[in-house]
C-alpha cells in the first residue's frame, strides 16, 4: 500500500525541479494527482510518464485556480492535498531590484501561496478535511544579500501558514510549510546567483556539505500530506542539511 492512496493532490509548479519530484513521489505513493505550471510542454511531458493530468496555470490568476481545482475534483470527485510549490526567484540587490522586480517575486511566491490556500478550502471541507504544504524555504528563516524580495516572500509564507493553520483546523484542514535549503536544481544553478554567492563557504556553512536530492524535500511533502503527519498543522520542517543550526563556526 502507498503512503497516499485513495487521496487526490493538486502540485503547483509541477512542470520541472523540485515541483516535478514532488509530483512523481506522490503518485508513487497512491495518489492521484493533478498539477500546474506555466511550462506547457515540461508539463505534458511529465503527465505523459507519470499518469498525472497536467493543468496549465500562472498562479497569481484566481481564473487558473478555478479551474485547476475543478480539474481534480472533475475527474476524481474530491480534492485532499494541495502543495504550493510555484515560486520563483529574482538574484538582485536591493539598490538595483526594480519595483517590479520586486513585485513578481512577491506575487508568484506569496500572492499565489495564498491563492492556493484560499481556492481549496471548499472543497477540501466537502472531502471532510485535508492537507496543504506550502513550500517556503530556509530564507524564510533567514535573510541573504541580493535575496530580499525573495526572503520577504518565503517569511511571509510562514505567516499565511500559521494563520491559515489556525482558521482552517475546525474543519479538519491541515496547513504546514516546508523550508527546503540548498537544493540541486535550476534554481540555485542560475548564473546570477553562481556569480554572487562563494560556492566553498556556501558548503562550509552546512552540517551535512552537500546539495540535497529534489526527492529528498518530496519524502517530507509526501508524509505531511498523509495521515502519518495528522497532528501536524501550523508548522515548520526544515530539509536544509542542518544549515540553520548555526552559524557555522
Amino acid at each position: 500500500m502507498g503512503l497516499l492512496d485513495g487521496k487526490v493532490a493538486l502540485v503547483t509548479g509541477g512542470a520541472r525541479g523540485m515541483g516535478a519530484s514532488h509530483v512523481r513521489l506522490l503518485a508513487a505513493e497512491g495518489a492521484q494527482v493533478v498539477f500546474g505550471d506555466v511550462l506547457a510542454e515540461e508539463g505534458k511531458a511529465l503527465a505523459e510518464e507519470t499518469g498525472a493530468v497536467f493543468v496549465p496555470q500562472d498562479v497569481t490568476e484566481p481564473g487558473d485556480w478555478e479551474r485547476a481545482v475543478a480539474t481534480a475534483v472533475e475527474t476524481y470527485g474530491r480534492l485532499d492535498v494541495l502543495v504550493n510549490n510555484a515560486g520563483v526567484l529574482k538574484f538582485r540587490r536591493i539598490a538595483d531590484m526594480t519595483l517590479e522586480e520586486f513585485g513578481r517575486v512577491i506575487d508568484v511566491n506569496l500572492k499565489g501561496t495564498w491563492l492556493g490556500v484560499k481556492s481549496v478550502i471548499e472543497p477540501m471541507k466537502a472531502a471532510g478535511g485535508g492537507s496543504i504544504v506550502n513550500i517556503s524555504s530556509i530564507e524564510g528563516f533567514i535573510g541573504a544579500a541580493g535575496m530580499s524580495a525573495y526572503s520577504a516572500s518565503k517569511f511571509g509564507v510562514r505567516g499565511v501558514t500559521k494563520a491559515a493553520a489556525r482558521e482552517l483546523a475546525p474543519f479538519g484542514i491541515r496547513v504546514n510549510s516546508v523550508h527546503p535549503g540548498a537544493i540541486n536544481t535550476g534554481m540555485v544553478r542560475d548564473p546570477e546567483i553562481a556569480a554572487e554567492v562563494d560556492g566553498e563557504a556556501f558548503l562550509k556553512s552546512m552540517v551535512i556539505r552537500r546539495f540535497a536530492k529534489p526527492v529528498e524535500v518530496s519524502h517530507v511533502v509526501a508524509f505531511l500530506a498523509s495521515d502519518r503527519s495528522s497532528y501536524c498543522t501550523g508548522s515548520e520542517f526544515t530539509v536544509d542539511g542542518g544549515l540553520l543550526t548555526g552559524a557555522g563556526y
